[in-house]
């Protein structure tokens, strides 16, 4: 017999499953002789009040041994001799529409502009230690996209868009440790994830599929309305239904559509500032302890929404335990992003703090038409370099001088291996965005007591948040309203935000172009 039941213990207990198993039994009312064992199916951790508790869901094992399996495993057929299709990029969006189609009979060619995962490590050292920007390999560009090398966090609000339990499964059966199955807040690392995409690109070339690294799209081939494949930078044309996978940086991608005037529009999205605090009064904020975590909690999050002259300021991709990486991808830019480690063991815990934004609110750009917010962004980044110093410096301030509008005299330590530049950051970016901040740091310094004040840091400039342009298809057949055979997908194209979502975008435009060409559909 098999029975499940809600817990909420303490950290300590939660952290040994004997006393998990204990606690079940008193509970149930099963004599502890009678469990043979007990699994953790959910388990989130409540800080609202002093007394930190875990709610758990647990299944106990009564008179019968434990033998389902921890996640599902999938086949994957052999498909070298099938029909082809094109994958643009190798991002978690390109990566499970590639096994996705795999799994229904269709042979993938996926084409990356950057380098294998491993050999990116390489050109990103190069960007901490001197400030040399790789524009087809960096933290933005390469194998497992942006999401690589920028913390690995599963937890996605988009569980009505695709199978959200399909998407951590395919995790696990490439590497990943099985507790994102239960966790509320799944992660997986920085330092682990790379493995992890490695096994994924295995799984698509033993089952017939190619992967091409190095390998740009520069144009798509079109012919009486629908895409007939691409052309790419090494001369090397391939054939075939299209799902474009680029992410929120490749913009010359966007640039090229503009050109070949293929139907684009442009899209609202959010900037800013990566507020690092040390992740020691993070902890103690959250959990209402001086001692902070102590020894059976993980490093504390946050999350925030607040309402500041009438739009959303928010926190984005917080990241505790982590650190602040460059992630430009291009010259001229200085750009920050925020990634932790498996462990999340850093001294700082970041964010991104940034808000919303629409193309209406920046008339002057109105003249780039569809790229209107993509100039203005591109711009925002060039300031930022300028006032960097021209290197991948950040410019940086404290974060009461930054709300008090004066300059910071001295700043505290960073965890940013580039380095920072004190930088009067409240008057040179927009106003329309400097005063939203303002006005949010204060309402939520009231909040969070201790949240507001100088030992934390803002750097700027955070504006990858999303795609700044929406790449326009049909709700129901996922092709471009105008394209035959163009599946626009994931974060670059405008239809999600993280890991996880852009996982389940490519699904479905994999289940939809699998569809087209005729194929039987499982959609369990």
């Amino acid at each position: 017999m098999q029975k499940d039941i809600d817990l909420r213990v303490t950290p300590e207990q939660a952290s040994d499953m004997e006393k998990v198993k204990r606690i079940f039994s008193s509970q149930s009312g099963i004599p502890f002789k009678d469990i043979n064992s007990v699994r953790v199916l959910r388990r989130s951790i409540d800080a609202r009040q002093r007394t930190i508790l875990v709610n758990l869901k647990v299944r106990g094992y009564v008179d019968e041994e434990e033998n389902e399996p921890v996640f599902s495993a999938i086949n994957y057929p052999d498909v070298k001799d099938c029909p082809q299709a094109i994958v643009v990029g190798a991002g978690p969006a390109g990566l499970f529409a590639a096994l996705r189609l795999i799994e229904l009979g269709v042979r993938p060619i996926v084409v990356e502009r950057g380098k294998n995962v491993r050999d990116r490590k390489r050109d990103t050292a190069l960007m901490n230690r001197e400030h040399v920007v790789n524009p087809e390999s960096n933290y933005c560009f390469g194998e497992g996209g942006a999401g690589a090398y920028s913390d690995g966090k599963l937890y996605t609000r988009s569980k009505k868009r695709g199978n959200v339990d399909k998407i951590l499964n395919v995790f696990c059966q490439h590497g990943a440790d099985t507790s994102i199955l239960v966790d509320a807040h799944p992660h997986i690392g920085t330092d682990k994830l790379p493995g992890i995409i490695e096994k994924m690109r295995v799984s698509i070339i033993m089952s017939g599929g190619e992967v091409h690294f190095q390998t740009r799209m520069d144009k798509l081939i079109l012919e009486d309305g629908a895409v007939k494949g691409i052309e790419t930078n090494t001369g090397k044309t391939f054939s075939g239904q299209v799902i474009l996978a680029t992410g929120h940086s490749a913009r010359d991608v966007y640039y090229m559509l503009y050109d070949q005037k293929i139907k684009i529009e442009a899209k609202g999205l959010a900037v800013g500032f990566r507020i690092e605090h040390p992740s020691r009064l993070i902890d103690q904020i959250q959990y209402h302890s001086e001692e902070g975590r102590g020894k059976y909690l993980p490093a504390a999050e946050y999350s925030f929404v607040v309402q500041a002259g009438g739009r959303g300021v928010y926190s984005f991709c917080m990241c505790p335990g982590g650190t602040i990486v460059p992630s430009a991808s291009g010259s001229k830019q200085v750009v920050v992003n925020g990634m932790s480690p498996s462990n999340r063991g850093s001294r700082w815990s970041n964010s991104g703090v940034v808000v919303e934004i629409h193309p209406e609110d920046f008339p002057e750009y109105a003249k780039y038409n569809e790229l209107s917010l993509l100039k203005f962004v591109e711009d925002l980044e060039e300031l930022a370099w300028i006032h960097g110093g021209k290197t991948q410096v950040a410019p940086a301030q404290r974060m009461v001088d930054f709300v008090n509008g004066k300059k910071s005299e001295t700043l505290p330590e960073t965890s940013y291996s580039p380095g920072v530049i004190s930088s009067p950051m409240h008057e040179w970016m927009p106003k329309f965005v400097s005063s939203r901040l303002q006005e949010a740091f204060r309402k939520t310094g009231d909040n969070y007591k201790g949240y507001l004040t100088n030992d934390a840091i803002l750097l700027a400039v955070e504006s990858r948040t999303s795609s700044p342009v929406r790449i326009v298809r049909d709700r129901e057949t996922m092709q471009h309203t105008e394209i035959e055979g163009l599946y626009p997908c994931g974060e670059g194209a405008g239809y999600a935000g993280g890991i996880v979502s852009a996982a389940m975008d490519g699904e479905r435009c994999a289940e939809a172009l699998a569809e087209k060409m005729g194929k039987n559909i499982r959609l369990d």
